[in-house]
């Protein structure tokens, strides 16, 4: 991509993410994603009502007047996006593409951390890990992150989730929340989500296209499966190969739904067709009742 359209795609996504998170995403992410526990602030002096477990006899016996210790909430967190590039993602029939859904999603995900000072990382995969930006702070990294979601090209197709959650545990080492956007064309990560869902804050967020669901009749079509590259024909026409795929794409969300609540991972599903701001504004208010 050229330099010149490169610029205007990562500022388009910025003005509009940026204002998404401002106006909508700050006040839930500040109360949904809270610090890791309490750090100590200041000494002051012992007033009416202060719990007594929290005076400082050090300070106290010093001035010979009683001192109590402040604690405030830890508020920095690190915040971990975990990016399906795999081949899969290049595909969408409504609004966009499911990897630019997903470009826009990670971004808004993004300016809402920073405005909670909290740092930003991202794992890019595929079957293997393509790409890892440590997280760090400021508008200017954040703007890094957009530029690599935009002109990012995997060197390979196909998905595979638990090496990117095995990556995420050995490479970030304190307990993070981590956003893993993918539409989960993989069969085989129980495991991996559930020692990754026991270090981290692990939620997952997946991107659908309705033609996924649900096979269209258009006649003979010549279809290539853009993670494997295998190419075979398909009757579309065929009431029985359209219910077939139906019953398939079916049982596989089923499955997904019911993986993820089991081990206690929270889930928003997004679809390339549907507006992305209620879907993330639900699954922080859930989390928010529960917290």
């Amino acid at each position: 991509m050229e330099a010149q359209e490169l610029f205007k795609k990562v500022r388009k996504i910025e003005i509009k993410t940026r204002g998404l998170s401002q106006q909508i995403f700050s006040g839930e992410y500040h109360s949904v994603f809270k610090g890791r526990g309490m750090a100590f602030s200041e000494v002051r002096e012992y007033q009416f009502g202060d719990d007594v477990r929290s005076i400082d006899w050090n300070v106290t016996a010093r001035f010979n007047h009683p001192f109590v210790k402040v604690f405030e909430e830890e508020r920095e967190l690190t915040v971990m996006l975990l990016i399906d590039v795999s081949g899969s993602n290049n595909f969408g029939t409504h609004k966009q593409l499911k990897q630019e859904l997903i470009t826009e999603i990670a971004a808004v995900l993004s300016f809402s951390a920073i405005q909670n000072n909290d740092k930003v990382g991202v794992i890019f995969f595929s079957d293997q890990i393509e790409k890892f930006i440590p997280p760090k702070k400021g508008t200017s990294h954040i703007l890094r992150i957009i530029r690599e979601l935009v002109d990012f090209r995997s060197e390979n197709t196909g998905t595979n989730v638990s090496e990117a959650l095995r990556y995420l545990t050995n490479v970030i080492k304190k307990r993070a929340t981590a956003f893993l956007i993918s539409d989960f064309m993989d069969d085989n990560m129980e495991k991996s989500v559930q020692i990754a869902r026991h270090k981290h804050d692990l939620i997952a967020i997946r991107i659908t296209d309705q033609r996924e669901m649900e096979m269209p009749d258009v006649g003979l079509v010549y279809m290539t499966d853009a993670e494997t590259g295998e190419q075979t024909w398909v009757n579309t026409g065929s009431s029985r190969v359209r219910m077939r795929y139906n019953e398939w794409a079916t049982n596989k969300s089923r499955e997904l739904d019911t993986l993820f609540k089991r081990l206690g991972v929270d889930m928003a599903k997004i679809n390339t067709g549907e507006d992305y701001v209620k879907p993330l504004i639900n699954l922080f208010k859930k989390r928010e009742a529960r917290s």
